[in-house]
């Protein structure tokens, strides 16, 4: 969103000077901050509106089944994304342990997530999924689509656009609290002041009236002057100024969607390659985890083979055993019986 230049003078002396008069004076400027922010968000509704109803004019209608699970799809994607650029922001200032805790629950919504996208994709034909399937940001107004991977999420929800319609909204909500009893305040002070006449001139006014000043002042210097050149040379002049800001703008946003574009590609190689070197992880373990196996294995067929040659061995040795006691046994029953027989 572009608002242009800011009519208003920046500067930390002026600053400076209304915060010591403001100590002795209200001047309820932030009934006209209300003002302003309240119109700034209506318009930032008013197109998120109109995006929405854009989507549905051009948007494959969907079941309502088919909805609301794309509708989780969204939300879980969303909610990575924000936490993921919370994690992030928490890193670069050196809370890694509560990042370290962010990137556990990402994990956790990761795996809802493609969950919740395999029950989205067996929901509806293949040819409807392969389709972008766009949502309207509540906060900023953006486009965010389905398919979107977490880098991308990341990157709009930790965006400047993003965070700042973020803090206007919780600014907004804030002043929201006291603004009628401020209004009543500045009633009664410009009753007091000037017997029921208002003498308050709000800061919007006060920019009209400064613009008004100085456009009237440059244009008595040129009526003084008198030379209608300078007039066509300041006008070219701020032309030229209008264009070179516009393509400045323009140069800034091509660069802005090429670096998020290249983002989106780092990230999806490393993705990439971070899958492909799970994958091999795990080919590698369960590789592993079959020599062992077969190892183990062969280690208790041999165990088995000497147990059984053990209980062979042992049985012909208690068998050898035996018949050299059978043996023994005939023999001395025979030379007994001889003995006997020589008796006789």
């Amino acid at each position: 969103m572009d608002l242009g230049e800011c009519p208003k003078i920046h500067d930390l002396a002026l600053r400076a000077d209304f915060e010591l008069a403001s100590k002795t004076k209200d001047y309820f400027y932030d009934i006209d901050a209300t003002e302003h922010l309240e119109a700034f968000i209506a318009d930032c509704d008013k197109r998120t509106a109109a995006a929405k109803q854009r989507l549905a004019e051009t948007q494959e209608e969907l079941s309502a089944e088919v909805t609301e699970k794309a509708n989780a799809v969204h939300e879980l994607a969303e909610q990575i994304g924000q936490k993921l650029a919370r994690a992030e922001a928490l890193g670069e200032e050196g809370m890694v342990e509560e990042s370290v805790k962010l990137m556990g629950e990402i994990d956790e919504l990761r795996k809802k997530k493609a969950v919740a996208e395999q029950e989205y994709r067996n929901s509806m034909p293949a040819s409807s999924y392969q389709q972008q399937k766009l949502r309207v940001c509540e906060v900023c107004s953006a486009y965010l689509g389905i398919h979107d991977n977490d880098r991308r999420l990341a990157d709009h929800f930790g965006g400047k656009l993003h965070l700042g319609f973020i803090t206007i909204r919780e600014k907004l909500s804030e002043l929201k609290k006291t603004v009628e009893k401020r209004r009543e305040e500045r009633g009664a002070s410009e009753r007091e002041r000037g017997g029921g006449r208002r003498h308050y001139v709000g800061g919007r006014e006060l920019d009209r009236r400064a613009r008004r000043h100085r456009e009237s002042a440059r244009d008595r210097e040129r009526a003084k002057d008198g030379d209608g050149k300078e007039r066509e040379r300041d006008r070219e002049r701020d032309r030229a100024k209008e264009r070179d800001r516009g393509d400045r703008a323009e140069r800034g946003d091509r660069a802005e969607r090429a670096e998020r574009g290249d983002r989106a590609d780092r990230a999806d190689r490393a993705d990439r390659a971070d899958r492909a070197d799970r994958a091999d992880r795990a080919d590698r373990a369960d590789r592993a985890d079959r020599e062992h196996e077969r190892e183990r294995d062969r280690r208790r067929s041999r165990s088995r083979s000497r147990s059984k040659r053990e209980s062979s061995r042992e049985r012909s040795r208690a068998t050898e055993r035996e018949r050299d006691r059978d043996s023994r046994r005939s023999k001395s029953h025979r030379r007994s019986s001889s003995r006997e027989r020589r008796r006789d």
